[in-house]
């Protein structure tokens, strides 16, 4: 795709901008649409519910290449963040990009893209791009529950909304409230409303592990789910060296760690005196549904301000008849509520979208069907932006932007269709069994960000300082030790014009879906870009490249090997080779203090676990338990 083809962008919110960015810098024309009158997504002014603020600290949570204000808190408040993303964008100047207040109600494929139907003020307008990002966020779409009795309990002056349209505090005030859900934003919402609200009562149908954001002096919620030794203690589809160290020779130093968590978690929030410990072992819940403790929460608990109604649900909505409102809870209890807000998450769907499309989208179950949660098989011109919902959601959405636009400049080499579409059933698989079907529909990635991170570099080819990937290992990732991308991009630009790349699909608006959507691709000029970043602090190193299917086998989907075209690898470690800098299998000094490390080798392809200190030496290699290590903030 040649840069004079038109970008449309639906959704601006952390994904959106980041994609906008990424591709006007690649010279794209670009538009941005937003049905809200400002930039945020989840953090814009419209959604912000009371007690909303970011899960991680501003240290972690920030684009590589802007950082946050050195006067904002260490944790940002929802308006806090929903100023920074303005600050993004118009520092990018991405404002001239943007038609906010304006929705795109319907999308639909052509031969040449997509013609799109936007309403704003004025009225429904008709659009076109050649090429759509999906950036609509997948917390956009409010999920209520459909409660029996609604319209007696409405009509006894009940009010039911979903938290994402809660936005004062002070319409509370007296009034009985029920919160039902147990997730983040439940929690936030009932501890920001129980000091005002006459009862505040929340209705968990199932408990959940939650994590203090700080547990001991150098034992923090980011340590465990931001470095790389962290997110080794969860099993993942494909373990590298340390997750097969962790689940075999170390699989006490593993246990041991996670049962410290959860011991620390429990003893910090006064769950057993409270009557709130969750059933099973942290680990297994904190694999699907983590999230932090809400400050203050229990406190309000203890003190009498919160009740907590535990694995029960809302059978019934009560009122009508000279009664007042409330509700009928399967444990027996009839509570008092005035007002029921549902913090019970998002649907995952794209409602622009016509049935059809939609279809060749997911499975069966609904659950999307992306490679890299970016590239869908089976629908030409699309992308998505911002379904890969982590913890550091703006560090795997920039990246994503760059892997959207190497796709679309023709610098990916992409495995054979049969090949992605067997890898994203494995996947769906995995995370059906992991997190037994609470993945939001294959979007969500925790408790591996950095695997995700770590992927698509590979797909791009992005080697970093093994040091700095080294020392992830126990420092917190930091967003600013990968704005090397955006040197190697000026460098490339300067180089080379982007050369036109479509993944060859199933069209399903074409009479010839058998076609790829343009043979003409010549490849950019051999640029090598796997040195180490200027500047760079903290950056990922000796990323293993993923095993790419290179040659242009008949029905491939990468149409980027076309006769004529320059390699655009040159100079770059050899796709197939794992071994280009890997430690050196038994070498006393291989990724490792003086470890003898029987498990190192060549890593294997996706393998996030080059240079990796040596797992055999506990003592110098590896601490020997998370209380050990550099704070790394």
């Amino acid at each position: 795709m040649t840069s004079g083809n038109r970008i449309a962008i639906v959704g601006a919110g952390i994904a959106g901008l980041a994609c906008a960015k990424v591709l006007i810098q690649k010279g794209f024309p670009v538009e941005i649409f937003d049905r809200a009158p400002d930039v945020g997504g989840v953090w814009s002014a419209t959604r912000r519910y009371p007690g909303l603020r970011t899960q991680s600290s501003k240290n972690t949570y920030h684009f590589s290449d802007f950082p946050m204000p050195s006067d904002y808190p260490k944790v940002l408040d929802g308006a806090q963040m929903q100023a920074y993303l303005e600050a993004y964008a118009d520092h990018f100047g991405l404002r001239e990009h943007l038609r906010l207040n304006t929705e795109v109600v319907a999308a639909d494929p052509v031969d040449s893209g997509w013609l799109l139907e936007v309403k704003d003020q004025s009225g429904i307008h008709r659009s076109s791009c050649d090429h759509l990002v999906i950036a609509n966020g997948v917390f956009s779409e409010p999920a209520v529950p459909d409660f029996r009795g609604i319209e007696l309990f409405r009509a006894a002056g009940g009010q039911l909304g979903h938290v994402s349209e809660f936005l004062d505090v002070e319409a509370v005030r007296g009034k009985s409230v029920v919160v039902v859900g147990y997730g983040k934003s439940a929690c936030d919402i009932a501890e920001a409303v129980s000091d005002v609200a006459g009862s505040t009562t929340v209705v968990a149908r199932r408990l959940l592990w939650k994590m203090p954001r700080k547990m001991a002096r150098v034992l923090d919620y980011e340590r465990m789910m931001l470095t790389r030794l962290g997110q080794a203690h969860f099993h993942h589809l494909e373990p590298g060296r340390m997750d097969r160290f962790l689940d075999g020779p170390g699989v006490s130093f593993r246990v041991s760690n996670l049962d410290l968590v959860q011991e620390l978690a429990t003893k910090r929030m006064n769950l057993r005196e409270l009557g709130l410990l969750p059933e099973g072992r942290f680990e297994e819940i904190a694999e699907s549904t983590f999230s932090l403790t809400t400050e203050n929460f229990y406190e309000q608990v203890a003190n009498g301000r919160i009740v907590v109604q535990r694995d029960t649900t809302i059978t019934e909505m009560r009122g009508g008849g000279g009664k007042a409102p409330a509700v009928q809870l399967s444990n027996g209890h009839l509570v008092p509520a005035d007002i029921v807000v549902c913090a019970t998450g998002f649907q995952q769907r794209v409602p622009f979208l016509t049935p059809y499309v939609q279809r060749r989208l997911t499975d069966e179950h609904g659950n999307f069907r992306l490679h890299r949660q970016i590239l869908p098989l089976d629908v030409p011109n699309l992308t998505f932006a911002g379904y890969n919902s982590s913890a550091i959601s703006t560090l795997n959405a920039e990246v994503g932007a760059h892997w959207t636009a190497a796709l679309l400049a023709g610098q990916l080499d992409l495995p054979d269709r049969d090949v992605a579409s067997e890898q994203i059933d494995a996947r769906l698989r995995w995370m059906e069994e992991r997190t037994r079907g609470h993945h939001a529909h294959g979007t969500a990635i925790t408790p591996f960000s950095i695997r995700n991170v770590d992927e698509m570099l590979a797909d791009l080819k992005f080697r970093l300082p093994l040091r700095t990937r080294a020392a992830q290992w126990f420092r917190t990732i930091r967003p600013e030790s990968y704005r090397g991308l955006n040197t190697r991009h000026e460098s490339a630009s300067e180089t080379t014009p982007p050369a036109y790349s479509v993944v060859e699909h199933a069209d399903i608006a074409a009479q010839d879906p058998g076609r790829a959507h343009d043979p003409n691709f010549t490849g950019p000029g051999a640029h090598d870009m796997n040195g180490e970043v200027p500047g760079a602090q903290n950056v990922t190193a000796a990323v293993p490249e993923a095993h790419h299917a290179h040659a242009a086998a008949p029905g491939a989907y990468n149409v980027n090997a076309m006769p004529g075209a320059r390699n655009a690898n040159a100079g770059a470690p050899r796709a197939h080779d794992p071994n280009v800098g890997a430690p050196r299998a038994h070498g006393p000094s291989a990724g490792g203090p003086g470890a003898h490390n029987p498990n190192a080798g060549t890593p294997g392809p996706y393998d996030p676990n080059a240079g990796v200190p040596g797992a055999h030496n506990l003592s110098t290699g590896v601490p020997t338990d998370l209380l050990h290590g550099s704070q790394g903030n």
